[in-house]
């Protein structure tokens, strides 16, 4: 069963304008199966790098490789580009040729100078994350939902995540099994291979580290207190594991830009499901910052460049999304109460005087309130997309 991607829409406009669009993603997210549906009605080619006789031949004679692969199609996908050597000026030799090209690429080193700066004003670029909670209802066949049908999804989502090949797998322990080997994958090939890393085993601490820790300002002196790794290492293993879409790191929200970038992140994971099999935590019970993870992960699906918001003081918001040049506080609960909120986000509220504040709930009523003419509304995740996207 092929469930229909969110990116749908923004795909088909930029692959009518650009030569070359670059679907970039955590693995098996779903990229090639996307592309190749995509494709369906076009004569097309597709090229995995995998394939060493492929990747040499792109690597020592685009020409003969344009021949073999490109030439008589209409489209040519190409998949996981950024192992091949020099793969920048020969991409931009085939859309110079006016040639389209489709790529796939599970790290972000194929968005690095190397490779990006050949194709200024040729590519668009497309990020595929695992299912959202719209698409992992479409693939239960769920149309239609209850509080309490959407509370049992909305767990099975955070426990197990949104990979495909997890979420049509019906066995619980399958799906555990599956999710540990993609961590695996990913941990070898997509961080350690492709960044250089030699030391698997403090690799897997520091991720280890961070799947009990999500939600947390990151402290490299804390962190290389705890697990004895050195400063430039904790750097390097973030840099890897962001770049090869494991992590997400969560900027705080500043007027003052300049101080967004210079303080420290949240760390959150790409996927719950990932971050549970990484854990060894597959429990019942969802806790709050599982769910916070998840309403992340759900802004981030929307096309959100999520933030968090604190104080010296300790005042705290847990999100807040830019929208139509508003800011839109976000505050996430397991049990949400409407009417009542907490003095994190009434702080939040009057210094900074928006038009709309959410309080997504695991459980709880829906409901409205009014704090000094803002008004706070109390949601589900699913909800929570409406009143974004409206």
């Amino acid at each position: 069963m092929y469930v229909e991607r969110e990116i749908k829409e923004i795909f088909r406009k930029v692959a009518g304008i650009y030569n070359v669009v670059a679907v970039v993603g955590a693995r098996q997210a779903g990229k090639t199966t996307f592309l190749k549906e995509s494709v369906k009605p076009i004569h097309s080619s597709y090229v995995f790098f995998d394939d060493p006789d492929a990747r040499a031949l792109f690597e020592e004679d685009i020409k003969k490789f344009e021949k073999q692969y490109i030439e008589g199609y209409d489209v040519t996908v190409l998949d996981e580009a950024q192992y091949c050597r020099d793969a920048g000026p020969r991409l931009k030799y085939l859309a110079d040729k006016g040639r389209k090209i489709l790529i796939t690429s599970s790290s972000e080193i194929i968005l690095g100078t190397e490779i990006l700066s050949y194709l200024v004003g040729r590519v668009s670029i497309i990020k595929l994350y695992p299912f959202s909670l719209k698409e992992f209802l479409t693939s239960k066949g769920q149309k239609e939902v209850t509080s309490g049908i959407l509370e049992r999804n909305i767990w099975e989502h955070i426990v197990y995540g949104g990979y495909p090949k997890v979420v049509m797998t019906e066995d619980p322990e399958l799906k555990k099994i599956i999710l540990k080997d993609l961590y695996d994958t990913m941990i070898l090939k997509d961080v350690a291979m492709t960044f250089s890393i030699e030391d698997i085993r403090a690799l897997e601490v520091f991720t280890k580290y961070l799947s009990v820790n999500i939600g947390g300002v990151i402290s490299y002196e804390n962190i290389s207190r705890d697990i004895s790794l050195s400063f430039q290492t904790l750097k390097k293993y973030l840099d890897a594991m962001e770049k090869s879409y494991v992590i997400i790191r969560v900027p705080p929200f500043y007027t003052n830009k300049n101080k967004e970038i210079t303080k420290q992140p949240k760390i959150y994971f790409v996927d719950t499901g990932l971050r549970n099999a990484v854990a060894k935590a597959f429990s019942a019970e969802i806790t709050g910052t599982l769910f916070e993870n998840y309403v992340l992960l759900e802004l981030i699906k929307m096309g959100f460049a999520p933030k968090y918001w604190r104080t010296k003081s300790k005042a705290e918001v847990d999100f807040v999304v830019e929208k139509d040049n508003m800011i839109i506080p976000i505050e996430v609960k397991i049990n949400a109460e409407p009417g009542r909120i907490k003095r994190s986000m009434r702080s939040f509220i009057e210094t900074y005087q928006p038009g709309m504040a959410l309080v997504v709930a695991y459980k709880g009523k829906k409901g409205e309130m009014k704090v000094n003419g803002c008004k706070v509304i109390f949601t589900d995740a699913l909800s929570m997309r409406e009143l974004l996207l409206s």
